[in-house]
């Protein structure tokens, strides 16, 4: 068939799908947290909005399983997303929220304190659920057209004049015009598609004038790591004997050079819900494709002591936790997440599978297998999924924790200079306190012969730090009506602080909030007003600085 034909074809299909395209003020790709409260908040100024993406269910990880929030100083957590955590409390203040547990018995460990206005209250813990109920009454109530599980075409699925996206099309075939666009996903999809500049993985010391970023190879923060055990761990099938051949999840590659970059990015997990009520837990199954082998790393730990195995059940209400990453070897699948950001949709899909089989596996081995410590294998077994959460997927979450993927590059990077408040920011749309936290990168085998986990780091924020506008639009001329609250122009280690799923609702506000200022002003994203900006977000509740004392 003629070259010239099937161009013209493609011409003709464009069209006709342009052509039954419908259009929108604001089109936000992405229901995540930030993605519901861009679309609200885009609502509430008057704009048309869709939001569409491929999610089955709203709220991204805020309803995926992480319900014991990472709030860092809640002073500074404004505007809708504050809203959120309010309603939030309503609903526990219900007697009939709490079915497995009375409240007495749970107490004031979720409680917030008032809120700014010292008129509303939070809760900043809570089950997936009811994070979700949350997420599904904001869109309702502001009458908000959801578009569920559709996936952009990546390949040819934006179509953009000069430097305006004008429409963003599905493989479905479905189209959506926009005079603004919002990438709320946490792989950045929207934006790469585009053609905006972005990275991915961690960047060397060097790129941005940073200490704590690039390979970290030495450096032991929190308790995720070989150094807190009492002997230390080999590697090798028999012990001692590089001949035998590496344990599985231990990789063969050297670690690199303090310092430098690479293309590893933070390890990801599941927040699992679990529960210990016999009424309502569902006992943990032997996976498909389980092989008690993959654990014979765990084995060693147990065998030198480490007894941790449940510090991370954090617990939410009616008995249930927010179970997270602990150890030296947990649910992190350490070395297995470096391809996911740039992986094609079934390539992810092969990757959350393997996610999949790894946690429920080590969940079964440590509840079953006769080499884990009596006493650990017995108390993991009065635990289960939660029988009445996630219950069209399993009861396992529907959201895996994607720490990091894509981080634009864009008008303003964000670092930990920035931060650490070593240069001031300019522009602030909100505000981040939680310290700057990295997970495991990598597993290696150290120049000694033993066993060593690499890239976690904690590094304490000495006060809340300001968000730049910048961070959430391209350089100009990429892209000037798109603005992205998740993947932000930043810095590996800096985004480590700036993730938090509160920042996020955070920024999808501040987002909306900028997209609807450049449709009234008729200008690019890059050329909103900002002191017009700052002024509505101030009015709309969101706090961009906190005074702090002199020293």
């Amino acid at each position: 068939m003629p070259a010239c034909f099937l161009r013209a074809l493609g011409f003709t299909l464009l069209a006709a799908s342009l052509l039954h395209a419908q259009d929108y003020d604001v089109v936000i790709y992405g229901g995540t947290s930030a993605g519901v409260m861009a679309a609200v908040q885009a609502r509430r100024l008057g704009k048309t909005v869709v939001l569409v993406g491929p999610d089955r269910h709203l709220g991204g990880l805020s309803s995926g399983g992480l319900g014991f929030t990472d709030t860092g100083n809640k002073s500074v957590i404004g505007g809708l997303a504050r809203e959120f955590y309010h309603r939030i409390y309503r609903h526990y203040e219900q007697p009939e929220a709490w079915r497995w547990q009375k409240r007495d018995e749970y107490g004031n460990r979720g409680q917030g304190t008032p809120a700014i206005d010292g008129a509303q209250r939070t809760m900043w813990i809570f089950e997936p659920h009811v994070a979700e109920r949350v997420f599904e009454d904001f869109i309702v109530q502001h009458t908000i057209p959801v578009h569920r599980d559709e996936w952009l075409d990546r390949a040819k699925g934006v179509r953009k004049k000069g430097a305006r996206i004008v429409a963003i099309t599905m493989l479905s075939g479905k189209t959506y015009r926009g005079r603004m666009f919002i990438d709320a996903t946490y792989e950045g999809d929207l934006l790469a598609a585009a053609g905006v500049d972005y990275h991915v993985g961690r960047e060397a010391q060097s790129v941005y004038g940073e200490q704590w970023n690039g390979i970290q190879t030495g450096v032991l923060h929190h308790r995720h790591h070989f150094g807190v055990l009492k002997e230390k761990i080999s590697p090798y099938v028999i012990p001692g004997d590089p001949a035998s051949g590496l344990l599985p999840r231990i990789s063969a590659e050297p670690p690199g050079v303090y310092g430098e970059g690479d293309r590893r990015v933070q390890a990801y997990c599941y927040r699992m819900c679990l529960t210990d009520h016999p009424d309502n837990r569902v006992a943990f199954e032997k996976p498909d494709g389980y092989d008690a082998g993959q654990y014979e790393l765990l084995v060693r730990i147990f065998e030198a002591g480490w007894r941790e195995t449940f510090d991370k059940f954090d617990p939410i209400p009616n008995r249930k936790t927010d179970t997270n990453n602990h150890g030296p070897m947990s649910t992190d699948n350490i070395g297995f997440s470096h391809d996911y950001p740039e992986a094609s949709y079934e390539r992810r899909r092969e990757i959350l599978r393997e996610h999949e089989r790894y946690q429920q596996g080590w969940l079964y081995f440590i509840a079953n297998d006769p080499r884990v410590p009596p006493e650990v294998r017995t108390r993991m077994r009065q635990w289960g999924l939660a029988r009445d959460e996630f219950v069209d997927n399993g009861h396992w979450p529907h959201q895996i924790y994607v720490r990091e993927a894509r981080r634009m590059v864009g008008a303003f990077v964000m670092t930990e200079n920035e931060l650490l408040q070593r240069r001031p920011t300019p522009d602030s749309v909100g505000m981040g306190s939680y310290t700057i936290d990295s997970h495991n990168v990598q597993r290696y085998v150290t120049p000694e012969g033993y066993v060593q986990n690499e890239g976690d780091i904690g590094v304490p924020t000495p006060a809340p730090y300001a968000i730049a506008y910048g961070a959430l639009v391209p350089k100009p001329g990429q892209a000037d009506n798109l603005l992205v609250p998740v993947c932000v122009s930043s810095s590996h280690i800096a985004f480590g602080s700036i993730r938090m799923e509160p920042v996020f609702m955070i920024l999808g506000q501040s987002a909306a909030t900028a997209a609807a200022l450049a449709i009234d002003g008729k200008t690019s994203v890059q050329a909103v007003d900002y002191p017009k900006l700052r002024e509505r977000l101030l009015q709309d509740g969101q706090i961009l600085e906190v005074s702090t004392p002199k020293p």
